[in-house]
């Protein structure tokens, strides 16, 4: 039977449906417990919007702007990895257009299956494209790599900072999924290596003494921990200051992965543009808090001219409305794209980003606000009886 689908939920249940359990468990699940996972959603139901009336909002515009760039809403791609277990034959080019065509943007994940240059050339500069970068152990590939994305147009990087090491997903173990299944590929790291002019599979960096071969090895119970060798386990701020410097002078760089106000003060003092409030929707550290829930005391410590995004719980356009007012300045989607992709390819996420414009849209309007400048803290509220959480916590059902 034909499923309507009406909203970001209605494309997970769907995906559930059609895709093999593993590749499914692999896209919904997080760490240990999944007590984060679980309650980066439920936290938004324990803010509460306090609508404002008889005001006038026959005109609204969910237009904003980000270090000038215009969007088309407050509403983005946050960089994930691996699109082409979704769509194989388009892979990231696929979100990467839909992004184009309503006018946000759509951030790429070093571990694409797509290089960065595919993705430019697929949208054919209609596209507000970012990417994202790790820190690794070799140095130079790090910098190569982002110098990459600035010479194919990229407008900005995020550098993911909460990653030097990942969350045990413990649906991967029990469902083997200890390896990319062929035929994919992180192609950004391949490109890295035929460019040295070494063979693909059996290159190490000796600089860094990386394997590169090691991250489609299988060796480890769930495949994201094979890729964990890669990465700098020895980060300073230093390092941010250096990205700044090194690529970023004419590029905003975002530190993505902050959590508390001190991080978000020290990112900004190492000369970062802004920082996203993230913890890698669920899938890095179990029991830390949602993001909604740490995103006041951040924008408190670095000053609301200093841009604060935030991703991992969206699923709503009030989402979107409770985070706008609690000083957030975008918001970034995950695993709905995923879930999108699934199901209906660049067509799905292009009608699931329509869906959260909106979705916003009749929010703001709702709540008296005609463009995203009306939107302040003084909308959200917690309950008047005090509870601070909606429910008993359950471990979230896949």
């Amino acid at each position: 039977m034909r499923v309507k689908i009406c909203n970001a939920g209605d494309y997970q249940r769907v995906a559930g449906s059609i895709l093999p359990t593993p590749l499914y468990e692999y896209l919904a699940s997080g760490t240990d417990d999944e007590q984060t996972l679980s309650e980066n959603e439920s936290a938004f139901k324990a803010w509460y919007l306090r609508p404002r009336v008889m005001r006038p909002v026959g005109s609204i515009s969910t237009v904003t702007t980000l270090f000038g760039q215009r969007l088309s809403m407050p509403v983005f791609v946050s960089p994930a990895g691996v699109h082409a277990l979704c769509d194989e034959v388009h892979g990231e080019c696929a979100a990467a257009r839909a992004c184009g065509k309503v006018g946000t943007i759509f951030g790429l994940s070093q571990h694409a299956t797509r290089s960065i240059e595919q993705v430019a050339e697929a949208t054919q500069g209609n596209a507000n494209l970012w990417y994202q970068s790790y820190i690794l152990k070799d140095r130079e590939m790090t910098l190569r790599l982002a110098r990459r994305a600035a010479k194919a147009g990229y407008r900005g990087i995020f550098l993911t900072v909460d990653s030097v090491r990942f969350g045990f997903r413990e649906a991967d173990a029990r469902n083997n999924f200890s390896s990319l299944p062929e035929p994919h590929r992180l192609v950004n790291y391949d490109d890295e290596v035929s460019q040295a002019q070494h063979p693909k599979k059996a290159w190490v960096a000796p600089e860094a003494s990386v394997d590169k071969s090691k991250i489609y090895s299988g060796q480890e119970e769930a495949w994201d921990q094979n890729t964990e060798q890669l990465f700098e386990q020895n980060p300073s701020w230093e390092d941010v200051r250096w990205l700044k410097r090194e690529v970023c002078r004419d590029l905003p760089l975002i530190v993505k992965g902050i959590m508390t106000a001190e991080d978000a003060i020290e990112a900004k003092k190492a000369g970062a543009d802004g920082v996203m409030v993230s913890n890698h929707g669920g899938r890095g550290l179990d029991s830390a808090l949602p993001t909604i829930d740490v995103l006041p005391e951040i924008v408190a410590a670095v000053g609301d001219q200093f841009p604060v995004l935030l991703d991992s719980g969206i699923r709503r356009g009030t989402d979107v409305l409770k985070a706008l007012a609690l000083g957030a300045t975008a918001v970034g989607i995950g695993k709905p794209l995923f879930f999108a992709l699934s199901v209906g390819g660049e067509d799905a996420v292009l009608n699931l980003l329509q869906m959260f414009q909106r979705e916003t849209e009749a929010a703001m309007a709702i709540c008296g606000c005609k463009s995203v400048s009306d939107v302040t803290r003084q909308l959200v509220t917690r309950h008047p009886s005090g509870s601070g959480r909606v429910g008993k916590y359950e471990r979230s059902k896949l």
